[in-house]
C-alpha cells in the first residue's frame, strides 16, 4: 500500500481533530509532490505555447474564386471513442464536405500516439467523415483555411500555421472555466486573442467571449440529433439514467453522486442506469451498468427511463436535449450559463445541491406523468443540426472567398433569430 493510502486510512481511524488535520496536511503534501500536473505532458508541448502579441500570422494576398472548392484543415486533438465534442466537430466537417470542399484532420498530438490507430478510431466512430487524417503540421500544407477546435489547438495553429492562410476558431465551450484560476485557465483565455475569426456554438460561449475577451464572434445555434434520439411510446418507464464522467468537473459529477445516493435511499425500488466508459466506475449505490453504448442503444435507454441527470456548469451538455428528445426529462442545475442555450420549459431545473437534485428526481418519479405529457416534452426538442451546419458553412466560405454581395447582414437573421426559428412554437 502506498504512503498516501496509509495516511488516508489513518485519517479515518483517528478521532482527535488536530491529529486528523495533521494527517490531512501530510496527505495533501505528498499528493502534491507525486501528482502535481505537468501541464505540458497533460495538454501540449511546451514549445507549442504562443504569445498572441509575438506571432506573425499572414493571410493570403488574394482570395480564391467561389467556383473553386476549398481545402480546410481542422486542427484537433485525437478523438477518443464516443467523444461528444468531436462528434459535433465532425458534423461541421460533414457539412463542408457535402458542399464540395476537401477537409483534412490535422491532429495536434502532444502524446505522440500512433497516427494509424487514431485514424482507425475516426473511421470506426465516424464512418461518414471522408476527411484525410494527418499529423500537425503536415495537415496544414496547401490549406486555404485552418480551424482550431480547442485552446491547445489554437496555440498549435499559431505555432505551425505560419504560411499565409485564413484562420478560424470553432468554440464549443468557454474553456478557461474548465480549470482553477491558474496556468491552464490563462493559456485557454489567451487562445481567443490570436485574431482568428471566432465561431461560437451558442449564446453562452458568445456572451463570455464578449464580456471576458471583448470579441464579437459569429454565433451558430445548438442542434439535437433527432434522427437518433427520438420518442417511442415505451410502456413502463422507470428510474433514472446517469452519464458517468468522473474527469469532467464541469459536469457536476460529485453532486450527481451525492444526489443519487440520497435518491436511492428514498426510492430504493427505482433503478439507476449508469453508462460511460468500458470500465465500470465504482459507485456508492447500486446501478445497472451499461458501459460504453452506441447512440441507438442510448436512445433505447432514455426511452426506458423517467428522468436523467445532465448537470452542466459551463455550456449546456448535449446530453440534456438528447434525453428530452427521447422523452426522458433532464434534471439540470439552474444557472444562466446552462439556460442560455436550452430555453425549454420541460427541463427540470434545480438548485445545485444534493438535496435539491434528489428531490427533483423524486418528484419526477412520483408525478405519474401521462404519456401525452412525455410526448409533448419530446416534441419540444430542436430538430437536427442543419441550421448549425448551414451557419458554419456560410461563415467559412465568407472568410475564405470573401462575403458575397447578396450575403449582407441586413438580409440574414441574427444568430439568436436563427436559433428561435428552429425551435417548436
Amino acid at each position: 500500500m502506498t504512503k498516501p493510502s496509509r495516511y488516508v486510512r489513518r485519517l479515518f481511524e483517528l478521532r482527535h481533530p488536530a491529529s486528523r488535520q495533521e494527517i490531512f496536511r501530510n496527505v495533501m503534501r505528498r499528493l502534491d509532490e507525486r501528482l502535481t500536473p505537468d501541464l505540458m505532458a497533460a495538454s501540449m508541448r511546451p514549445d507549442d505555447i504562443c504569445d498572441p502579441g509575438m506571432v506573425r500570422l499572414p493571410v493570403p494576398a488574394s482570395r480564391p474564386d467561389r467556383s473553386r472548392p476549398l481545402r480546410i484543415a481542422w486542427v484537433t486533438t485525437p478523438p477518443g471513442k464516443g467523444s461528444g465534442g468531436h462528434t459535433t466537430m465532425f458534423r461541421m466537417v460533414e457539412a463542408l464536405e457535402a458542399a464540395g470542399h476537401e477537409c483534412v484532420l490535422a491532429l495536434h498530438n502532444p502524446h505522440g500516439s500512433d497516427l494509424s490507430a487514431r485514424t482507425q478510431i475516426i473511421r470506426e466512430g465516424w464512418p461518414t467523415v471522408r476527411a484525410r487524417v494527418a499529423s500537425l503540421p503536415e495537415g496544414l500544407e496547401g490549406a486555404d483555411a485552418a480551424i482550431a477546435t480547442a485552446w491547445q489547438t489554437a496555440h498549435a495553429l499559431a505555432k505551425h500555421g505560419t504560411a499565409p492562410l485564413r484562420r478560424l476558431y470553432f468554440v464549443q465551450d468557454y474553456e478557461p472555466l474548465f480549470y482553477p484560476r491558474g496556468s491552464e485557465a490563462a493559456l485557454a483565455e489567451l487562445s481567443y486573442r490570436f485574431g482568428y475569426r471566432t465561431i461560437a456554438l451558442g449564446d453562452m460561449v458568445a456572451d463570455h467571449l464578449r464580456r471576458e475577451i471583448g470579441l464579437d464572434p459569429d454565433v451558430i445555434p445548438f442542434g439535437c440529433d433527432t434522427d437518433v434520439y427520438r420518442f417511442s411510446d415505451t410502456p413502463g418507464r422507470s428510474g433514472v439514467v446517469f452519464y458517468t464522467v468522473p474527469g469532467a468537473a464541469r459536469r457536476g459529477y460529485l453532486l450527481s453522486l451525492l444526489a443519487l445516493q440520497q435518491f436511492h435511499g428514498e426510492h430504493p425500488d427505482q433503478p439507476i442506469h449508469a453508462y460511460g466508459g468500458t470500465k465500470q466506475v465504482r459507485l456508492p449505490f447500486p446501478v445497472v451498468w451499461h458501459g460504453r453504448v452506441t447512440p441507438a442503444e442510448l436512445n433505447t435507454l432514455y426511452n426506458r427511463s423517467i428522468a436523467g441527470l445532465a448537470m452542466s456548469f459551463t455550456n449546456i451538455s448535449l446530453v440534456a436535449e438528447e434525453m428530452l428528445a427521447a422523452g426522458c426529462i433532464p434534471v439540470v442545475n439552474d444557472s444562466a450559463d446552462a439556460r442560455a442555450d436550452l430555453p425549454n420549459p420541460h427541463v427540470a431545473w434545480t438548485s445545485p445541491t444534493p438535496q435539491a437534485i434528489a428531490a427533483r428526481l423524486g418528484a419526477l418519479i412520483e408525478s405519474g406523468d401521462t404519456l401525452a405529457r412525455v410526448a409533448e416534452a419530446a416534441a419540444s426538442a430542436r430538430r437536427g443540426w442543419t441550421p448549425t451546419q448551414t451557419g458554419l458553412l456560410r461563415i467559412v466560405e465568407d472568410e475564405v472567398y470573401g462575403e458575397s454581395p447578396s450575403d449582407t447582414a441586413s438580409e440574414r437573421p441574427s444568430p439568436r433569430d436563427e436559433r428561435a426559428s428552429t425551435e417548436p412554437t
